[in-house]
């Protein structure tokens, strides 16, 4: 069983589609508390380690072979809880391809919320630092972007990231922060490449839950 904690109901259908399309026959368990991003934006994330320790432990305790964290606000602090089984954040096979792909060249990180812009560049920064790489890496706040998401309005909201980043050029990757802007890259040409964590996230997870060996880390 994977065990999943989001900060977003929208989560739920997109990780069980990649589930039927990659591993069909795996449970899923999700938690879904959008109090715990409510909170990290006003104190930060440290402050909910407590509360997602607790998700991590019932998640054990009802047999989970591994957990996965959706929220990219989130991730860093899920990814260093000391647990008997696997904790993942989602976003860092994003970001090892967007270093892979871009090299010491330019990567652009993309978010629709302030409080996610520093933990994906932060992580970038770490996953180009274990390839060798040294990228320039710069960040995009996609404004008014969270507030049609909020709203309900996920149409809107990916269009507005979509507008946001089709005037940027001279970059090698771009990194959509959050894993609820994936469906923009539907809506950008294929150049430069657009990296999006769900997919190659719950590629990973799947692995670590079913106890398959995967790639190295790193």
């Amino acid at each position: 069983m994977l065990a999943l904690l989001h900060t977003s109901p929208v989560h739920v259908p997109v990780f069980d589609a990649l589930r039927d399309r990659q591993r069909p026959g795996l449970t899923l368990c999700h938690t879904v508390a959008p109090e715990l991003l409510h909170r990290a934006r006003r104190e930060g994330p440290d402050a909910v380690a407590d509360e997602i320790a607790e998700v991590v432990r019932r998640a054990v305790d009802e047999g989970a072979g591994a957990v996965l964290c959706t929220c990219s606000t989130l991730g860093a602090v899920a990814e260093t809880l000391p647990a008997p089984v696997p904790v993942l954040r989602v976003d860092r096979p994003m970001a090892e391809a967007a270093v892979a792909r871009a090299g010491d060249g330019r990567i652009t990180v993309a978010a629709a919320l302030a409080s996610t812009l520093g933990p994906t560049a932060d992580l970038v920064t770490e996953a180009a630092r274990r390839a060798g790489h040294r990228p320039r890496i710069t960040t995009l706040l996609v404004p008014g972007a969270w507030d049609l998401f909020e709203a309900g309005d996920t149409d809107g909201y990916h269009r507005a990231v979509a507008a946001a980043l089709a005037p940027v050029t001279g970059t090698d990757a771009v990194v959509l922060a959050q894993a609820s802007m994936e469906p923009a890259r539907a809506l950008l040409p294929a150049e430069p490449p657009v990296f999006a964590s769900p997919g190659p996230g719950f590629a990973a997870a799947a692995l670590a839950a079913t106890g398959e060996p995967g790639p190295p880390n790193g």
